[in-house]
């Protein structure tokens, strides 16, 4: 499927940020895709472009401002520094960017998050639930009122995570259920943060291939 790709600025109050869109020609339906700490790395942007070729129209905010890291030291100094409330307001932007893009279709959108970016997914799923029908985490947990939550919940985890303890993804797993959320955990044994992405030591491409399938066919039932 022939795909438009482009660098968008959004407007953040007095500020302005970056983020990337890929989607089909004859647009689909939305999706924010979140960063993990190393920013919006070029493997990011190849999954918003695989997403669009799928038929979605996809949009990942830069809340690094361009910076990426490619060491775990340098992802740790960025998020150290980094400014969690202008981050939320980047997320909130880019939310509000996508809902109003004349090719997006259908009422709600979908969201994607990759560690640090699950736990601000969630973040979107219970602050604009009437908005958001589809959440996907990858080996990214979080807490928030899930109770606001209305979004279906997809996420991918390993059990021997050293990033994300297993025994905390349980008790988030545990409270969504407890709240009523429709929440799908899978989990895959053995792995290390960040198997899905390519470019990283961790990657294990044949669980990302089965989390990407899983995903891709997770969206397209429920957006």
């Amino acid at each position: 499927m022939p795909i438009q790709t482009s660098d968008v600025q959004l407007k953040v109050k007095d500020k302005s940020a970056m983020a990337y869109l890929a989607r089909p020609a004859n647009g689909g339906r939305g999706i924010l895709l979140l960063h993990a700490w190393w920013g919006l790395k070029p493997f990011f942007k190849l999954l918003c472009d695989r997403l669009a070729e799928q038929g979605f129209v996809v949009l990942a905010p830069d809340l690094w401002n361009g910076q990426v890291a490619k060491t775990i030291g340098e992802a740790q100094e960025l998020t150290d520094k980094s400014d969690h409330q202008f981050s939320g307001e980047i997320i909130k932007a880019a939310e509000d960017y996508l809902l109003d893009l004349t090719n997006r279709k259908g009422q709600k959108i979908g969201v994607i998050g990759f560690s640090m970016g699950g736990d601000w997914s969630l973040k979107v799923a219970s602050e604009i639930p009437d908005k958001v029908a589809a959440t996907v985490l990858f080996y990214g947990a979080g807490d928030t009122d899930f109770n606001k939550v209305k979004s279906k919940v997809l996420g991918h985890f390993s059990d021997v995570d050293e990033w994300e303890d297993f025994k905390y993804v349980q008790q988030m797993e545990g409270k969504m259920k407890a709240a009523g959320v429709d929440v799908q955990f899978h989990i895959y044994p053995g792995l290390a943060h960040w198997f899905m992405e390519e470019d990283r030591p961790e990657y294990e491409p044949e669980a990302a291939v089965l989390a990407w399938n899983r995903t891709v066919d997770f969206l397209k039932k429920n957006l």
